[in-house]
């Protein structure tokens, strides 16, 4: 039971390592990753436009005219900016077979009726007349010449649009390598298409340096035509190989032989086609080699020779809007492709790709693979369902905790005044009454009215303060002298007597005949000028 146990174990612990170990290997290539690169793959064919005049004064003098297209090379490039800059092989642009020797065989076994081979070898004839006049024919030029050359190389790019142009566009070259396998930059002759230009390429910043690293390679067998696509295939770089030399490539299962893979490809037309990174869609080299040997040289020495050349790569407003139709089809919201396929057409009518997937986006439009009709699908049940009730329960949850925490700190704060009011005996002793108010004296009758007029009866009692005022200077009369003194208007001399409300307490005060100050019930003389009350 033990062992088996164990068993179990040593399994659960094996299988998930070996299922994170197959995908570095046995790994599946994301689809449509190289829709970013194809649109800009273009057929590149090179010729040399031979105009030869044979001189023929071995009787009569003949001028003997012909012109000969020789084919140089012919291959796949990438456009790098919407101008329509080129990049490719120079192999692809120029040869270095002279063709000159190639037309001096021509035009003089025609002319001469002669078995001479169609070829770019200096060749002798048995007859020493003819073979004198085809030595003086061939290059260099010279003044006993027999031959008049005018060499001029043509180079027409074929872009891959819906409707194939047999003519392609006029290139010239910018700059080519010292080596074959260099990369070459070609210009177009005037303007390359309409004013938003060409679909373009990305170009990645360094080729990935870890083995079995997956791409692909894509390029043209020939002229793009409806029943010639691009073609497609997937590689792995292998560690190492740097420079022109190029990077091999390695199956890491080793179940293709991919460099002879790749090299019958080179053969066949991809030579100088782009080699894509797997997870980015970039470019990351250019392909090379063939026969049994596909190689590749890296991102590195293409952006050295388009700086060379002075061309800046760069993407354009075809590139973008094709970018946001992909994220859209690759993610199957198909309703939302339409119109932005249709926006990459409005800019670039004869973007194939943009096309075909413009078809397919229409007919799974609404359908259940519309990931875009499934949301809006799953959205209407769940309106039509009514609203979710959690929001309700989650509010009312709130309510009832906002209520608990205010009658919470209502209790807290009436608690804390009861405890400070207990502290604090002086908080909880009553004011003490104020001075009781003196009551108004009413006027007698036939009192003289004051001269600031009546009194207003609706007023309320009028509280008496006692007021303190400095100190009078003293008077000294001699008895029986009048005194000018301050008389109360509504009584006698002397005295003034106040009566109040019949619920009101009375009040009598005197007052000083002498300077008109307040006297106290018991006092016998005034407290300011020393009168005597009695007198």
């Amino acid at each position: 039971m033990r062992r088996f146990v164990l068993a179990l174990a040593l399994l659960g612990v094996v299988v998930p390592v070996a299922a994170a170990t197959v995908p570095a290997f046995a790994h599946e290539h994301p689809s449509g990753i190289t829709d970013l690169v194809t649109p800009a793959v273009v057929r590149v064919e090179a010729k040399a436009r031979v105009d030869i005049t044979l001189l023929d004064h071995i009787g009569e003098l003949v001028h003997v005219e012909r012109s000969y297209d020789v084919p140089i090379g012919e291959g796949t490039g990438t456009v790098v900016n919407p101008e329509g800059a080129v990049v490719t092989l120079t192999r692809v642009v120029r040869t270095d077979k002279d063709v000159a020797v190639h037309a001096a065989n021509k035009i003089f076994a025609e002319h001469h009726k002669v078995k001479i081979p169609d070829d770019f070898k200096r060749h002798t004839l048995k007859d020493k007349l003819l073979n004198h006049h085809l030595q003086e024919c061939y290059p260099p030029k010279l003044p006993t010449a027999t031959c008049i050359v005018d060499v001029t190389t043509e180079i027409r790019v074929f872009p891959n649009i819906s409707r194939p142009d047999d003519e392609g566009f006029k290139a010239e070259i910018t700059r080519v390598g010292d080596k074959p396998d260099s990369p070459a930059v070609l210009v177009p002759v005037g303007r390359a298409d309409a004013s938003a230009g060409l679909p373009t390429a990305p170009l990645a910043a360094q080729v990935p340096d870890k083995d079995s690293w997956p791409v692909a390679v894509a390029g043209f067998t020939g002229r793009p035509a409806a029943g010639l696509p691009e073609t497609v295939d997937i590689a792995h770089l292998s560690a190492g190989g740097a420079g022109e030399g190029g990077r091999g490539f390695r199956d890491p299962e080793n179940k293709v032989d991919e460099p002879r893979k790749l090299g019958a490809l080179v053969d066949r037309g991809l030579r100088g086609g782009p080699v894509i990174e797997d997870k980015k869609g970039e470019v990351v080299g250019l392909l090379v080699g063939g026969g049994e040997d596909g190689r590749m040289i890296g991102v590195r020495e293409v952006t050295k020779a388009l700086a060379e050349a002075r061309v800046i790569p760069r993407r354009g407003p075809i590139d973008a809007a094709f970018e946001q139709a992909l994220t859209r089809f690759h993610t199957h919201y198909y309703g939302d492709a339409v119109p932005a396929f249709q926006r990459v057409l409005d800019l670039y009518p004869g973007h194939v790709l943009a096309a075909a997937h413009l078809k397919t986006s229409q007919q799974k439009r609404g359908t259940a693979e519309d990931e875009g009709a499934r949301r809006a699908a799953a959205a209407a049940g769940d309106s039509a369902a009514g609203p979710p009730l959690w929001p309700f329960l989650v509010a009312g949850g709130v309510l009832v905790l906002a209520v608990l925490a205010g009658a919470f700190l209502l209790w807290r704060r009436r608690g804390n005044e009861e405890e400070e009011a207990e502290e604090d005996p002086v908080r909880n002793t009553p004011p003490s009454p104020g001075p009781r108010p003196v009551p108004r004296p009413e006027p007698r009758p036939g009192a003289q009215a004051d001269r600031r007029g009546a009194p207003d009866e609706t007023a309320d009692a009028t509280v008496v303060v006692g007021r303190s005022f400095p100190a009078l200077p003293r008077t000294t009369t001699a008895p029986g002298t009048p005194v000018l003194v301050a008389r109360d208007p509504g009584g006698g001399p002397g005295t003034r007597e106040t009566e109040t409300r019949p619920d009101a307490v009375t009040v009598k005060q005197k007052y000083c005949t002498a300077c008109g100050m307040r006297l106290g019930p018991a006092h016998r003389f005034c407290g300011y000028c020393g009168h005597p009350t009695e007198a």
